[in-house]
């Protein structure tokens, strides 16, 4: 009747329905009081059964059985009492649960759950994707106005344009400076500069037309063929140049120039 720890269901559907021997039943219900699964599974069952015999059709008195009741009426009371017939005891199958009504639903939850786990896939990939491609509009509008920035200086009428020269025999090294003061942007291009140690850093300055203390505008190292540049170093706004110059610092450069000073280049007044 029962396996080592749950009673079958056609058992719990006897047991409903009260057909089971007695022994059998007291064991049911020795076992239900210790198993809530096989209680659950009785709830059901009874329930199965209650909603079978609501839903059974009402079917109307055959014709003339009204009359021949109430004509046995006066006849009943003069008899004597007879043992009540035993009633009858009518089979309703147990209406066994579908395996597949079961499963469905747990069916339709897992696909679900993998459905909401693709789409996180997706919606994460997406975002990787916008991302990447934010970062790269974000590069792009930089370089754009970097672009931008050099072309108004190169441009500018009151850019000062500076060759800078050594007092050597060639090929001597030289420098370009383009400087536009009221942005404080400034850049320089270097030919035939002549190698030097891994400790050491060229330096160029900017010589301020009031006098002032030298401004430091970048550091540079030439490539193979001696050639440098510094392009748009942060420098403060409206500081006319009286010269600009390049020395030999060390490698971290330096706050003041160290003589000598390399190359050397007077600024033409503004407008020049």
């Amino acid at each position: 009747m029962t396996d080592s720890r749950h009673i079958s269901p056609e058992d719990l559907a006897l047991h409903a329905m009260q057909a089971l021997a007695p022994e059998d039943s007291a064991a049911v219900r020795a076992h239900l009081a210790q198993c809530a699964q096989c209680r659950d599974e009785l709830a059901a069952l009874t329930g199965d059964l209650a909603l079978v015999a609501l839903s059974a059709d009402q079917q109307p008195l055959p014709v003339g059985a009204r009359d021949r009741f109430l004509a046995k009426l006066p006849s009943i009371g003069a008899e004597p009492a007879t043992r009540p017939a035993a009633p009858q005891i009518v089979s309703i199958a147990p209406k066994k649960r579908s395996t597949a009504a079961i499963w469905i639903p747990w069916l339709a939850v897992a696909a679900l759950l993998v459905l909401s786990v693709a789409l996180s896939f997706q919606i994460r990939e997406l975002e990787t994707a916008l991302q990447s491609q934010s970062e790269a509009a974000a590069r792009l509008t930089a370089a754009s106005a970097r672009a931008q920035q050099v072309l108004d200086v190169l441009s500018a009428p009151a850019a000062q344009r500076v060759l800078l020269t050594a007092a050597k025999t060639p090929p001597q090294p030289t420098g370009r400076a383009v400087y536009l003061a009221s942005r404080g942007s400034l850049i320089f291009q270097g030919s035939n500069l002549a190698q030097i140690a891994a400790d050491k850093t060229y330096e160029l300055w900017v010589i301020p037309a009031n006098g002032t203390a030298p401004v430091p505008a970048g550091l540079f190292r030439p490539d193979a063929a001696g050639n440098a540049a510094v392009v748009l170093p942060p420098l403060p706004t409206g500081i006319p140049a009286k010269a600009f110059g390049v020395t030999l610092e060390n490698a971290r450069g330096s706050a003041t120039p160290t003589a000598p000073i390399l190359l050397a280049g007077a600024a033409p007044t503004a407008g020049e």
